[in-house]
């Protein structure tokens, strides 16, 4: 049985930045979504390495078969989605204002828990109703 493991992707000045919630010392960075997934399967190896050489233990997650789950912080989000969603769209979709997600976009303000969800469950929903999308 695999264990879920959280990866939470930000926005960088040059790209992104992710880290796991529950491990300690477990970062990466890369200037595309993709280069930091691979380089977080690298950061995670080499952790493990480390941990060997040094005699440390391997934390509880990493000793067996686990998949990492990347959750984007909302800032990363409308950053590697632009030009294919931007804040008219995602405003029609959430109800949340536009100069307030213009806010979120450029990391001037977070979004509150209950924002994130609502963005995050009408993204969702526009997913299953383009699933179901004949042509």
């Amino acid at each position: 049985m695999s264990v879920n493991i959280d990866v939470t992707v930000c926005k960088t000045s040059k790209g992104y930045s992710a880290h796991i919630e529950d491990i300690d010392g477990i970062i990466t960075t890369g200037k595309t979504l993709d280069e930091v997934k691979e380089n977080m399967h690298k950061a995670i190896e080499g952790h493990i390495e480390v941990c060997k050489e040094d005699g440390d233990e391997i934390p509880v997650p990493l000793q067996d078969a686990y998949s990492l789950v990347f959750k984007m912080e909302v800032e990363a989000l409308l950053d590697y989605y632009r030009g294919i969603i931007n804040q008219s769209g995602l405003s029609k979709l959430t109800g949340i204002n536009i100069k307030q997600l213009n806010h979120y976009a450029t990391g001037e303000s977070k979004p509150r828990y209950n924002q994130v969800r609502k963005i995050e469950s009408s993204l969702h929903k526009l997913g299953q109703e383009l699933i179901h999308i004949k042509l």
